[in-house]
């Protein structure tokens, strides 16, 4: 089992510049149904994409692939022509929260927007206009979402990910590559990896992350990668408490950050008092997740949270 995304995930490209190009003909690699690209100057055209799969080894493939991408002027084209049901969003940061919208308007179900420097005042109403419809938004300037050996949209290795049964749900893109690759080398393996971004504003947060793996009977425990800034960690340790009960581990990035510095995210500082590592760390213990203390305890606190909850 897995959340959001998988072997039924039909996704279409929004953005094939030098950056979408490369990443998509990762995913294709990887083994993901990429069913069709988005340019308005480029409908009925076609890219093509070859190479080799994947290092992972994507079963049911062969040692090569080709492809030719069916390009498409609009969306809602696309999702005619293709039977798209997933976006992934490439557009540069002026253009991108149309393209988020354009998806929308289109009826695609997940879209995951992996670009950054999207303005604030741009998500807030894309974020308004999202409400109540049946679109799901990843993002923006996240690495993506990945199932592994099924479905990898964005930017992250795909071989360091391996099937198993922790759920992984992150503000970070690099800190979730490192959990993942700790959980893969201790046996654990992801049944989905969900990069939430960093962004002040943004289409998912912890609690809806949580609220998936709680529901999936295959993910067994989770990690949650938070950093310093708001409130979003707060949240979902008071979630946690009140409705998780799968065993939990977790980290916070910026313990050393100064008041008021931004630490590489748009959503990352502290201001007003709030938004402290501490006090997310203490949150978060309070709902009885086990803390790890540096990057490189991630694996060892899951592990410890699994055997404290006795399905080590």
């Amino acid at each position: 089992m897995s959340v959001l995304v998988g072997t039924e995930t039909r996704l279409l490209v929004q953005g094939l510049g030098s950056a979408g190009r490369f990443h998509t003909d990762r995913a294709i690699a990887y083994g993901t149904n990429v069913v069709a690209g988005v340019h308005p100057r480029k409908g009925g055209t076609k890219l093509r994409f070859e190479g080799d799969v994947d290092a992972s080894g994507v079963p049911g493939r062969g040692a090569r692939f080709e492809v030719d991408l069916p390009m498409f002027e609009t969306v809602r084209d696309a999702v005619a022509a293709t039977g798209a049901n997933a976006s992934v969003v490439y557009v540069p940061p002026l253009g991108a929260a149309d393209a988020i919208l354009e998806a929308a308007d289109a009826g695609i179900e997940l879209v995951v927007c992996i670009t950054e420097g999207i303005p604030v005042q741009d998500m807030v109403v894309v974020k308004r206009a999202l409400q109540g419809t049946g679109t799901r938004l990843i993002g923006p300037n996240c690495p993506g979402v990945i199932t592994p050996h099924a479905c990898k949209i964005g930017i992250m290795p795909g071989y360091i990910h391996e099937g198993g049964r922790i759920g992984v749900v992150s503000r970070s893109g690099t800190l979730t590559y490192e959990a993942v690759k700790q959980l893969t080398d201790a046996g654990l393996g992801q049944t989905t990896a969900i990069g939430i971004g960093g962004d002040p504003v943004n289409g998912t947060d912890f609690v809806d992350a949580l609220e998936l793996f709680a529901r999936d009977p295959e993910t067994e425990g989770v990690i949650l990668i938070g950093e310093i800034g708001g409130t979003a960690e707060e949240e979902a340790a008071a979630w946690i408490a009140e409705h998780l009960d799968k065993p939990v581990a977790g980290f916070i990035a910026g313990t050393t950050a100064p008041p008021g510095k931004r630490m590489g995210h748009a959503g990352a500082i502290v201001s007003g008092g709030k938004g402290t590592a501490d006090a997310k760390i203490a949150a978060l213990e309070g709902a009885g997740v086990v803390v790890a203390r540096t990057p490189s305890d991630m694996g060892a606190a899951m592990q410890e949270a699994l055997r404290v909850a006795g399905r080590a």
